[in-house]
């Protein structure tokens, strides 16, 4: 579920978005003036959230975007597996697997609380607490 619908003008740095079905975050932003006959051009540099992986795209101004519902919540860490992480939710309890960022990998030990993000049902692991 989208949090809300907003057009190309309205977005900022950092924000998310859901571009091809992933949320990216918005890194560059520039909005060029309008022209005699034409419409404000938005162009942008976004990067994956899951991947690192970089998108650029040029867009009319009054291009409507979605914007990702996301959930911040807590976790303690269970086990550690090469590059995956076995973690409990602290508020439900729930039993998951969770990817260790590269930024995050010499962090993460066992017994200790991590925040993850819970953006459109995709976990995804944030930093440790």
């Amino acid at each position: 579920m989208v949090a809300r619908v907003i057009e190309a003008t309205e977005m900022r740095l950092n924000t998310y978005l859901i571009l091809d079905g992933v949320a990216h975050q918005v890194k560059k932003m520039d909005i060029s003036k309008t022209g005699k006959h034409g419409h404000a051009k938005v162009r942008f540099e976004a990067i994956n959230a899951f991947t690192g992986k970089k998108k650029v795209g040029v867009v009319p101004g009054h291009d409507k975007f979605e914007v990702p519902m996301i959930t911040k919540l807590t976790a303690q860490v269970l086990s550690i597996h090469g590059e995956s992480v076995s973690v409990m939710d602290s508020e439900n309890f729930e039993n998951f697997d969770l990817d260790i960022p590269e930024e995050l990998s010499g962090q993460v030990v066992d017994g200790a609380e991590v925040e993850y993000w819970d953006i459109e049902g995709e976990k995804l692991l944030k930093k440790v607490l």
